[in-house]
């Protein structure tokens, strides 16, 4: 399949603008904490959501929202979680009521999200007032202040977009994602706002949210911990004019596959900017009894605060990489793996049959000095493959969240 990145980010596909201001939610006038994606007709939409027992209102009013399987806007806001809050069910409708009046829709047409501190309330009036400015963002050029407006620690904004020809008709699927810390999501603060013109119906839709998010933002990790307000969403407006998608097959295939290019590169983005990160780590494991332990044994190896404070150290300790994939969960056996670790500065072999093997330590420092490092695992017992990302553990990721509230 052929598919090109292109600008423009959930405004690439044809009937979505999108817009953020600054609403006062946020100290810092210059911060913009309001964000809106906007479709101009109904869509169909699905979404999957935190397994976290403790969820934010917002998850709980979106999920009732698109028991029909249709929306056309997402609103959210940074700052604040709306979590653990007893009003907070209310909150999250009260924003759906005023942003469903100034956009003359239906208010359980909107999926709603929050992010920031958990168990602060979040007040409804900044958010009421700012409702006009923000109708009045609305651009087909405003995917970046969208983005910009559900960043909380984030240090990049993370948007992409991409094209690709489906039944002869030019498609497009875009997407803005926030996350860098408490990041392990399990469908962080993660969440990701994906828009796209194919015509698909909500229950396929659906499918393809689950099984590419299992494919790629739960196979994220940054620090093992898994937010009250994680999401993942998609609207499609069938503005690309493709016959309606109601059946598994190839047009199915090829939209999951586009989809699952764009969530790839918005995961790695993701992991990339873990709080106080400098390295990307990405580990791909090979040679599995099966897919569930591959991508079992790759989680396991990037959420090893050993080896991530390894990689951080510029250590090719690669002993904690095969501890790591020793507690893992599952029926394989270690002593036939091989372990190589690589970078755009070369690549080495660090282990063979479950043993080390001799390497030079000057050219493992010059492979680990670049800023993503890739660690290549095969069991060499079966076809199970899978790949996970993380990031190293620095100083400043304890700086960061040490006096995160306050």
């Amino acid at each position: 399949m052929s598919y090109t990145f292109v600008e423009g980010g959930v405004c690439a596909p044809k009937g979505f603008t999108a817009g953020g201001v600054h609403a006062g939610i946020r100290k810092n006038p210059e911060k913009k904490d309001l964000a809106l994606i906007f479709a101009d007709r109904e869509c169909a939409a699905a979404a999957v959501y935190t397994k976290n027992k403790v969820k934010g209102a917002p998850l709980k009013v979106t999920a009732a929202h698109l028991e029909n399987g249709r929306a056309r806007a997402v609103l959210c806001n940074s700052g604040n979680a709306n979590t653990c809050n007893a009003d907070g069910i209310y909150i999250a409708e009260e924003m759906c009521k005023s942003a469903a009046e100034i956009l003359n829709i239906d208010e359980n047409d909107i999926i709603i999200a929050s992010t920031g501190v958990i168990g602060q309330p979040l007040p409804i009036e900044p958010v009421k007032a700012s409702m006009g400015a923000l109708k009045e963002s609305l651009s087909l050029k405003g995917s970046p202040d969208a983005a910009s407006a559900i960043m909380t620690t984030d240090t990049k904004l993370k948007e992409a977009a991409i094209s690709f020809e489906l039944q002869g008709k030019a498609c497009f699927i875009g997407g803005i994602a926030k996350g860098s810390g408490m990041i392990h999501p399990n469908m962080a603060t993660m969440l990701c706002f994906v828009t796209t013109d194919v015509a698909i119906s909500p229950e396929l839709l659906k499918e393809a949210c689950r099984e590419t998010a299992d494919d790629t933002f739960n196979m994220i990790s940054v620090d093992g911990d898994t937010s009250t307000n994680d999401m993942f969403t998609i609207m499609a407006s069938g503005e690309a004019g493709n016959t309606l998608i109601e059946e598994r097959g190839e047009d199915y295939d090829m939209f999951k596959e586009a989809l699952f290019e764009l969530c790839r590169n918005l995961s790695k983005e993701l992991a990339a900017d873990g709080e106080g990160a400098t390295k990307l780590l990405e580990c791909t494991v090979k040679g599995a009894p099966d897919k569930a332990t591959a991508g079992k044994i790759a989680k396991s190896v990037v959420c090893s605060n050993l080896l991530k404070a390894a990689m951080f150290g510029k250590d090719a300790n690669w002993g904690r990489i095969l501890c790591a994939i020793g507690y893992t969960d599952g029926d394989f056996d270690v002593s036939k793996a091989g372990v190589s670790i690589a970078s755009s500065a070369g690549r080495i072999t660090v282990c063979r049959d479950g043993a080390g093997v001799p390497f030079s330590e000057k050219e493992a420092l010059k492979i680990l000095s670049e800023n993503e490092i890739l660690i290549e695992a095969d069991l060499c017992q079966g076809e199970g493959e899978a790949t996970a990302w993380g990031c190293d553990l620095t100083y400043d990721y304890v700086g960061i969240n040490g006096d995160y509230r306050t």
